[in-house]
């Protein structure tokens, strides 16, 4: 599997490409970023991002795009831009079919050192011996995207397993779900001329005569009135 790793930033993106499967040594193919001038509008620097990273797409051909997901920080302006890059990076990754996770930086930083709260510097040392290189990449940005391409791999497969579970679960639950039964009308209380049970009997015994009212009965002949 080859896996782009993209550390999204609105002045530096970090790309990374790492080739391997979980289990075995990784390879590193390529690590840099993609900087953008300070002094231009949000959509030019955008444009620039979105340019270099269909560019390491046409290069590297990876199978699969790993990206940080971003969390809320002090900094408001700087969530914006990082989440923008991020979603720069996703829009290229899908406009090619190619799929695409979200990493948090702790599962990243947990996957490559060990904890979750590792520092920069624990991060490039550690990609370094996992990648076998000579130092650790630079800038830092690069060794954060190789990162993230690294856990993405080895957490594919547990991940696809989770997939084919979920999907296992939802054909099961669709196939045993019954559909709604129609209400059955309450029987009446049995009735003389009308078996027990027979729906109807009480109201046919509401109903008044046609006939109409009633008459008293009359008095034996010879008597008064």
């Amino acid at each position: 599997m080859r896996v782009l790793g993209v550390d999204p930033g609105l002045t530096r993106c970090g790309l990374g490409v790492v080739e391997g499967v979980a289990g075995r040594p990784l390879t590193m193919k390529a690590a840099g970023v993609v900087r953008t001038p300070a002094d231009v509008s949000v959509a030019e620097r955008l444009l620039l991002i979105e340019q270099g990273v269909e560019e390491w797409l046409d290069r590297h051909s990876p199978e699969a795009v790993a990206v940080e997901r971003v969390f809320s920080q002090h900094n408001v302006r700087t969530v914006m831009g990082t989440a923008q890059a991020g979603a720069v990076a996703m829009l290229c990754a899908a406009r090619r079919g190619l799929p695409v996770e979200l990493h948090t930086p702790s599962e990243v930083k947990a996957a490559v050192t060990g904890t979750g709260r590792a520092e920069k510097a624990q991060v490039g040392t550690m990609v370094m011996r996992l990648l076998r290189l000579g130092a650790p990449p630079r800038p830092a940005d690069a060794a954060d995207a190789l990162a993230l391409a690294i856990c993405h791999i080895w957490r594919a497969p547990v991940q696809q397993r989770l997939n084919r579970l979920q999907q296992a679960h939802a054909r099961h639950a669709a196939g045993h779900a019954a559909p709604p039964s129609a209400p059955v009308p309450a029987a009446d209380p049995p009735g003389p001329g009308r078996p027990a049970g027979e729906p109807g009997a009480a109201k046919a015994r509401r109903t008044p005569d046609a006939s109409g009212p009633r008459r008293a009965p009359e008095a034996p002949k010879g008597t008064a009135r």
